[in-house]
């Protein structure tokens, strides 16, 4: 399993001209190797680029793609590492959502696909990434 992350799939929906392509064949290499998920929270950042809900889910499930819920272990360890960021003056009064993407990716033992390395690497060391050659 892959967990798929928001500007992977808005790189394809959008039709980036710049990511598409490396997005399309990452995702085509994941899928070849087990089933793409997205969590609640990437659901919900790519409803903007919706209408409604069901033309999300169309969207998502003509790119072979599935929800799965954030894990209850997963969502305590997203606080916990907001915690941790707030510890070293982060200023932001929510959690982030690469927070709940990264533990959900952390507890499940699932390499995130992403062009977003920055905050992963910096909280989720143990995470593998799938990402453009920095």
């Amino acid at each position: 399993m892959t967990l798929v992350d928001t500007n992977v799939l808005i790189d394809v929906l959008a039709n980036d001209p710049i990511w598409r392509p490396w997005s399309v064949a990452m995702l085509e290499q994941q899928s070849g190797l087990g089933p793409l998920i997205i969590t609640d929270v990437i659901y919900s950042e790519l409803s903007p680029q919706f209408s409604n809900d069901q033309f999300l889910d169309d969207a998502i499930a003509n790119l072979g793609v599935v929800l799965q819920r954030i894990p209850k272990q997963g969502l305590f360890l997203a606080g916990r590492t907001f915690e941790r960021y707030r510890r070293r003056g982060g200023s932001r009064p929510n959690v982030f959502a690469d927070f709940f993407i990264g533990a959900h990716a952390e507890v499940e033992d699932l390499p995130i696909l992403t062009r977003d390395v920055r905050r992963y690497r910096m909280y989720f060391p143990d995470v593998a990434l799938i990402a453009p050659e920095t």
